[in-house]
């Protein structure tokens, strides 16, 4: 075998490896800004435009609408926190957080109608902080400059 053909092998598996990358970087981003959409239109907007399905919703549970707003701007914090790289993984952190407390009030209040959705947001959002790890760093190199 000449020395010539290993480094081609590798080349190609580079490339393949690197078109792969490219990919994987592009199916995450995709989830990432549809997952923004979600959070910000179909369930942020409701709570903060005061739609009545969330204010009964929110009156059953017994935070009315204090608790309708806040939960509301968490989420539209968290939708565009999603989209701004250095906070990406803390946002899919604190979004998996406030659907483990939509699960249990599901669970709870409103005896288990929908509570497989924050279970199921909750595979994506765990994937984009695990692989979106890196910007913790950044973001943290962030705050000790700033701080």
């Amino acid at each position: 075998m000449s020395e010539t053909t290993v480094p081609a092998a590798s080349a190609a598996s580079a490339a393949s490896v690197s078109v792969r990358g490219r990919r994987a970087r592009v199916a995450l981003r995709t989830v990432q800004v549809l997952l923004a959409l979600f959070y910000g239109v179909a369930s942020a907007l409701p709570k903060l435009i005061g739609n009545q399905y969330a204010v009964d919703a929110f009156d059953e549970i017994g935070w009315g609408g204090v608790g309708m707003y806040t939960i509301g701007a968490l989420e539209l914090a968290g939708a565009v926190a999603l989209l701004i790289p250095v906070l990406q993984s803390v946002a899919a952190v604190a979004l998996s957080a406030l659907m483990v407390g939509a699960f249990f009030v599901q669970m709870i209040v409103f005896g288990g109608e929908n509570a497989a959705t924050p279970l199921i947001l909750i595979v994506p959002l765990a994937v984009i902080a695990w692989a979106r790890r890196g910007s913790n760093w950044d973001l943290l190199d962030l705050v000790r400059r700033r701080g």
